[in-house]
This record gives structure tokens, sequence and C-alpha cells, in this order.
């Protein structure tokens, strides 16, 4: 890939990744309207690293307490921290299951078309705004218990659907849930972590199959931008999400998805 095609992945994975508008959607899209060759998995496990980075500095104060919480766990001890990690635990299961058998099955590719990726921004965007006008604002995550994780974890599992977007089905079953905004957000990027971690092992595996190891200069500059743009992306979506809604997000969305079907059905 040019430099320039490597900048553009990387700078819709970074901007992508944790806004509820599909990072995966955006990313095939990308590539598929352009003509572009698929990135690759060196370009694909170098944005995953990128994006990592962001979040786990974004939320170092968790991803602490996460860890502590995991020793805690093993110790058998019942603390906020340890019912986090094990909160991240339950609702990390799911994904992982699903995942695992798309792989082994070698399915990974069944949802990918145009008109799919259309239909799911729209729907599931339209389903974000409805879950955020139904749901209460009452809970935070110290609220959560296994039940509420898990189901946040079962919705995880949509978003291998390119278009319904990990972060969205996550915060939309955070406020079905009656979690305030921010809170949803905030389980979100914490669930995104190991998420992105399995994403990016898998194609480090892969990678390490092909035997070509080498980094080069474009993927080392594609892990720094999806970085860069990575981090200032969570920092003004929680910023809006401690005092407004998704409406933004679900407008762009169903402008976005009416764009593509108009592509798809040839009115355009």
């Amino acid at each position: 890939m040019t430099d320039l095609q490597l900048i553009i992945i990387a700078l819709v994975q970074g901007i992508t990744e944790f806004l509820p508008i599909s990072s995966s959607g955006h990313l095939y899209l990308t590539s598929n309207l352009l003509g572009w060759p698929d990135q690759g998995v060196k370009v694909d496990a170098a944005v995953h690293v990128g994006t990592l980075a962001a979040v786990i500095i974004y939320c170092w104060r968790e991803v602490g307490r996460v860890i502590g919480g995991f020793f805690q766990a093993l110790a058998l001890r019942n603390t906020a921290n340890s019912r986090l990690f094990l909160n991240l635990l339950v609702g990390t299961i799911p994904i992982i299951v699903a995942g695992g058998v798309l792989v082994w099955l070698d399915r990974t590719a069944m949802f990918r078309s145009l008109e799919m990726v259309a239909w799911a921004t729209i729907v599931f965007g339209l389903l974000l705004w409805l879950a955020d006008g139904v749901g209460m604002t009452i809970r935070k995550m110290e609220h959560m218990g296994w039940g509420s994780a898990l189901m946040i974890g079962l919705f995880q599992v949509i978003a291998l659907v390119p278009g319904a977007s990990r972060a969205g089905m996550t915060m939309m079953a955070g406020r079905l849930l009656g979690f305030e905004r921010a809170e949803a957000a905030r389980f979100s990027l914490l669930l995104s972590i190991p998420a992105i971690l399995a994403a990016g092992g898998h194609s480090l595996k892969e990678i390490y199959e092909s035997g070509d190891l080498s980094l080069g200069r474009g993927v080392l500059m594609a892990m720094g931008l999806a970085f860069l743009t990575a981090l200032p992306a969570i920092a003004l979506m929680m910023a809006w999400l401690r005092r407004s809604g998704y409406a933004p997000f679900v407008i762009y969305r169903l402008a976005l998805g009416a764009v593509l079907l108009a592509v798809v059905y040839g009115v355009v």
C-alpha cells in the first residue's frame, strides 16, 4: 500500500474504533469504495496496537484497578476492583467464543458486503437511539453485576457484523440496562481492551505463520497515526457523553447508511 493509503487507513481506524459508528464497517467501506487492496495483517495488527495504546492510556486508572482486581480475585477477595475484573472477564467470553468459532469455520467474511454494512449502519443506529431514549440514567459501573456484564458481552457479539459497531452495541446494552451514558461508554472502552488484544493476537499469529516478521516504516507510521487519532477521539466522545446523548452519532449513521444504499441500488 502507498503511504497515502496507510495514512487514511490509520486515520479511519483511530477515529472510528471507539465511537459508536463501526470501525470495521468504515475500514471495509474505505477499501471497497476506493478499490484498494486489503491492508493486510501487518497493518491490521499495527493499527490495533495503536488504538490499544490509546485506550489504555486514557483509561489508565481503571486499567490499574482491573490489574489489582485480578490479583484480588485470585485471592478470593470480594472488592470493587475484583468485581470489575470479573465483570470484564464475563463480558469478554461471548466475543472470544463467537470470534473463535468464526475463525475455526473460516466464516469471518460471511457478512462482508456493502449492502450489509449499509443496512447494519442504519438499523443498529436507530436501535441505539431507541435504547438511549428508553434507558434510565441511574446506574454506574460499580452497580454492575455479572448478569449485566454478560448481556453487554452478548451484544458485543452482534458487532461481528460490519456496520453494527462494537462500541455502539455495548453502549446500547449499557443504556438498556440503565447505565449513565458516560458510564456505558467507559465500560465499553474497558471491554474493548481484551477484544482488541484478541483481534491483534490473531493478526500476530498470522504474521508469525507467514514467516515475515519485519516491520516497515509504513507499518510503524500507521501504528503511530492510529494512536494519535484514537486518543483525542476517545476524549472528545467522553466529554460529549457526559453532557449529552448519542444523537450526533445516530444522525451520522443514518446519513452514511442512506448514501451507501443509494450506491448499492444504483440511485447515484
